[in-house]
């Protein structure tokens, strides 16, 4: 943490001195970059003359004059569009972060602020250029037919700007947003005018090309489903159970705040070999599924050995003759009590579907 911001401190002081040497060269730009004036030299003949601190003789080195004469000045030049250059991409950086709150809107913002900081980037280069002498007119023109030939070579490139366009307008996805693309599962971190940046749990990062994505599974749109299986032996009588399933679902979600709408109990979800296996459901959003089934876990766990209701594991029983033990019943109460409130949760739970 403290290399990190050491690190910051740095950067912001070396930006900081960056922005002085850009001011004095704005404030001083007439000594340092000096100015003309055409004289006649009495035969009739116009010169330039040039005057300022950089355009008088230092020394008779050609090397050593230049670099006074021209390196000196260029290089504040050169230091002034960096600067202007990385002082446009932060304001613009804070701007778009001020100014769009909806994810849609930091979508479009962060596609946006992509394309302009690579149009800086390359405005600069050419100022720069132009700054040493370099006939930047000429090289625009080159540029072009640089690009058609490049153009023509580059397809895939093109195919995937137009789908990064095509995501942010139509809305598949955007950034925040958990989604699964060839069954890698994300958090959406960045769309790019070329790549898409998912980062998962584990804080692993997966960049894919944006024409590469051809199926995609959204699952913020809408709520997610969390699902707890919990197993009850065979000698438990089930109305007993969903009695007490009865009497303190209500209270589930009072405990587990990630739910948005349930706790809903599903009923028998598997008659399996040692044990009868429930089901209860809960929505919540997608960020919060995995901490919500922990929970129901833990709660219908807390539920379960607060009523005596026994939780089987994998053991070996071996039965001499008749079991002595008597069986459980279940009064007649209980048992309207519990097809009552099966059904209820049947109607409450009807929209979500699970296949098991």
């Amino acid at each position: 943490m403290e290399k990190e911001k050491r690190k910051k401190i740095i950067l912001w002081a070396g930006l900081g001195v960056l922005t002085v040497i850009t001011i004095i060269g704005f404030v001083f730009s007439r000594e340092i970059f000096g100015w003309s004036e055409l004289v006649d030299d009495g035969a009739g003949n116009i010169q330039t003359i040039w005057h300022g601190f950089f355009r008088r003789t230092v020394s008779d080195s050609e090397v050593i004059q230049y670099l006074f004469e021209h390196a000196i000045p260029n290089l504040v030049r050169t230091v002034q569009i960096i600067t202007i250059a990385i002082l446009l991409a932060i304001l613009l950086h804070y701007a778009a972060k001020i100014t769009f709150h909806s994810k849609k809107g930091i979508t479009i913002s962060k596609l946006m602020v992509n394309f302009i900081k690579w149009v800086i980037a390359i405005a600069t280069v050419f100022l720069i250029m132009g700054a040493w002498g370099a006939n930047t007119t000429l090289m625009l023109a080159s540029a072009g037919v640089v690009t058609l030939i490049i153009g023509l070579g580059s397809q895939t490139l093109v195919a995937d700007i137009l789908a990064g366009i095509f995501i942010v307008f139509e809305g598949d996805f955007q950034v925040g947003d958990i989604v699964i693309i060839d069954g890698w599962r994300g958090e959406v971190q960045t769309i790019g005018v070329r790549t898409t940046k998912l980062i998962d749990a584990g804080g692993n990062v997966k960049i894919v090309n944006n024409s590469e994505i051809k199926t995609i599974i959204n699952q913020t749109k809408e709520l997610s489903i969390a699902k707890c299986y919990v197993a009850i032996g065979y000698e438990a009588r089930i109305e007993n159970v969903e009695a007490v399933i009865a009497d303190n679902i209500d209270k589930l979600k009072e405990k587990i705040p990630g739910i948005v709408e349930g706790p809903f109990y599903k009923g028998v979800s598997e008659l399996a070999e040692s044990s009868v296996n429930l089901l209860f459901v809960a929505k919540c959003h997608e960020n919060d599924i995995y901490q919500v089934q922990r929970d129901l876990n833990r709660e219908i766990k807390i539920m379960f050995d607060d009523n005596d209701i026994n939780i089987p594991f994998n053991q070996i029983v071996v039965h001499m003759g008749e079991d002595d033990k008597p069986k459980e019943v279940a009064s007649k109460k209980t048992i309207k009590k519990a097809e009552e409130f099966a059904e209820e949760q049947k109607e409450l739970s009807k929209d979500i579907e699970i296949k098991k």
